[in-house]
């Protein structure tokens, strides 16, 4: 006996006392024969060890069973789904079918405000003044928050890079798309924001919807004010993060959801993950401001990440017009990622994200707007260039005006009666602002058409053209509604108090009593 078969016969006759409590005598020589018999026909040199069944040829059995199913399979006959014996319906039948059929909508109706909103066509810029259905008016529903859209300067350059360069890109980035200005602007933007890098996306609405799932995935944590705007919305979704919100600018909401978080992961121990905090410098559905000096010690202390949409604050707040961020007063390396549009302050078209080299370089291969939109107009990058110029030389002081008449407008506004202003005295600094109705109407749809028709009204009898506030359909959350006026530093004390005025006079004329 091999020394491998003692082993195999003393780990059987050692079983028998183990089991020997619960099995009978004669059971357990049963099991011991077993145990022997399967080890002498499996064992190396048994008839039923592997070897020994190649050594017999056994292996040309199962080709021969393999090679005879596959021939069955390739050659059987294809198998054709009986028709139902059916009776074709009649001509008459189809004609009445066809009668009764009703296509689902396109679009859903027309709200009443909706139906309330007439288009109006603009016809000519100048300044804050605009021509509306060739009728001069004031415009308060403007972006061009410090007056760029007329450089005279800017359109000098357009023309010049039009003839140099053509009217478009014609390609992404990273296929051709790439013109010296595109780099040049870049690189200002780096040296205006403080920033190692910056990079330039063509289409501001997805800049921020690219930023967000370049750096978050499924594994990952995003923790974002509710009153974040559309384009935010977006991007939390595209990256499917698990996402969690806060109580609009309420800290204490937030430390509530930071702390769950860290007892959640107390508990289970799970992995390290990426975790981002997302603000808008100025909310584009309310008009007020982010409490970021504040923010900024909860995402230290329970280490996050901070993303801030500083796209209505960008040259609007700040020392050097960088936005919420410089306003408080915050580094600008603080602050990990910041994105913001070119399409307000700054008068021109696309958005960018500025930040750390590192962080930059991996949107050049993850960021969708980026990779896969053709890149912006070389003329408009060249526009985008000499508003920074003119943002750096003229910024100052048409931030100090533009922040005195945006406190002054909140102020006349708060006298409006039946319309309250959003934010309060820590948004006074803030050009966006928001009349919701005081008391707030029963249904959102009420209280909507009612301020469609206070707009309507001040545009007819006063000249001043404003605008409510207007969300898309999937966006999680819907403010309340309100008109949105749009402060710049073009307007003067005289344009100010004709606007609260024209208000008062609207909401006294259609206000239900």
């Amino acid at each position: 006996m091999s020394a491998l078969e003692s082993r195999t016969v003393a780990m059987a006759s050692h079983m028998v006392p183990a089991v020997g409590e619960f099995l009978p005598r004669d059971a357990l020589a049963w099991v011991e024969e077993i145990i022997s018999t399967a080890w002498t026909t499996f064992k190396p040199g048994g008839r039923l060890h592997p070897q020994t069944f190649i050594e017999s040829k056994g292996h040309l059995v199962v080709e021969a069973i393999l090679l005879a199913l596959i021939s069955y399979l390739l050659f059987q006959g294809r198998q054709k789904p009986q028709r139902r014996k059916e009776r074709p319906l009649s001509k008459e039948e189809v004609d009445e079918l066809c009668e009764e059929w009703q296509p689902e909508p396109l679009v859903g109706k027309l709200t009443a405000a909706q139906a309330a909103r007439p288009p109006h066509v603009i016809t000519a810029v100048s300044g804050c003044s605009v021509e509306v259905d060739g009728k001069p008016t004031t415009s308060f529903a403007s972006t061009d928050f410090l007056g760029f859209s007329n450089l005279e300067q800017g359109r000098q350059v357009c023309e010049e890079a039009i003839h140099k360069y053509g009217v478009g890109a014609c390609g992404p980035r990273g296929f051709y798309g790439t013109m010296d200005v595109h780099l040049e602007l870049e690189a200002e933007i780096a040296r205006f924001m403080g920033a190692e890098e910056a990079i330039l996306y063509s289409y501001d609405i997805a800049t921020i919807s690219s930023i967000i799932p370049a750096f978050a995935n499924a594994k990952d944590l995003i923790v974002c004010d509710e009153a974040v705007n559309y384009s935010i919305q977006t991007g939390c979704s595209l990256s499917r993060a698990r996402l969690l919100t806060f109580k609009h600018n309420d800290l204490a909401d937030l430390q509530r959801v930071l702390e769950k978080v860290a007892a959640e992961d107390k508990r289970s121990r799970k992995p390290l993950n990426r975790r981002f905090i997302v603000v808008e410098g100025i909310y584009a559905s309310l008009g007020d401001m982010a409490p970021l000096k504040e923010l900024m010690a909860l995402k230290e202390k329970f280490k996050y990440r901070l993303i801030v949409d500083e796209s209505l604050s960008l040259g609007v707040l700040g020392q050097h017009g960088r936005g919420a961020a410089d306003h408080f007063g915050i580094p600008p390396t603080a602050v990990e990622i910041v994105g913001a549009s070119l399409g307000t302050a700054l008068a021109c078209i696309g958005g960018f994200c500025s930040g750390n080299r590192e962080m930059v370089d991996h949107q050049r291969l993850s960021g969708l707007g980026y990779c896969f939109s053709a890149s912006s107009p070389p003329y408009t990058a060249k526009v985008t260039l000499e508003t920074f110029r003119a943002l750096r030389e003229e910024g100052p002081r048409l931030r100090e005006r533009l922040a005195a008449n945006a406190a002054a407008f909140r102020a006349l506004a708060a006298g409006v009666p039946g319309l309250r202003v959003v934010g309060g005295e820590a948004a006074a600094a803030s050009p966006v602002v928001h009349l919701q109705l005081d008391p707030a109407p029963e249904t959102y749809e009420e209280g909507d058409l009612l301020l469609e028709r206070v707009v309507a009204h001040v545009l007819k009898h006063h000249s001043i053209l404003l605008a409510t506030a207007k969300y898309s359909s999937v966006e999680t959350r819907r403010p309340p509604p309100s008109i949105r006026v749009l402060v710049t530093a073009l307007h003067e004390p005289r344009h100010l108090q004709a606007a609260t005025t024209a208000l008062t006079e609207a909401m006294a004329a259609l206000r239900p009593r």
